[in-house]
C-alpha cells in the first residue's frame, strides 16, 4: 500500500477553480494520483492507483457520488 505520493509529484489545483486555496489538488505521476485537500496541504492523502483513477472520475462525471441534500 502507498501511503504518501512519490517526492516528484507537483500538485495543482483545476482550472475551473474559482478560489485558490479552496479547493482539492491532485498530483499525477506514472503510477499513482495523489489527492489532498488544498486548505491541509500536510494532512491526509488520497493515493489511487491508474486504474481507481479511471474508476473515481467515471463515478464523478456520472454523478453517482453526489451528495443528496
Amino acid at each position: 500500500m502507498i501511503n504518501d505520493p512519490p517526492a516528484n509529484a507537483t500538485w495543482r489545483t483545476s482550472s475551473r477553480s474559482a478560489t485558490q486555496g479552496q479547493c482539492v489538488e491532485i498530483a499525477h505521476t506514472a503510477t499513482v494520483t495523489g489527492i489532498r485537500d488544498s486548505k491541509n496541504p500536510t494532512g491526509g492523502h488520497l493515493i489511487l492507483t491508474p486504474a481507481q483513477w479511471t474508476s473515481f472520475l467515471s463515478q464523478v462525471k456520472n454523478g453517482e457520488l453526489d451528495l443528496l441534500l
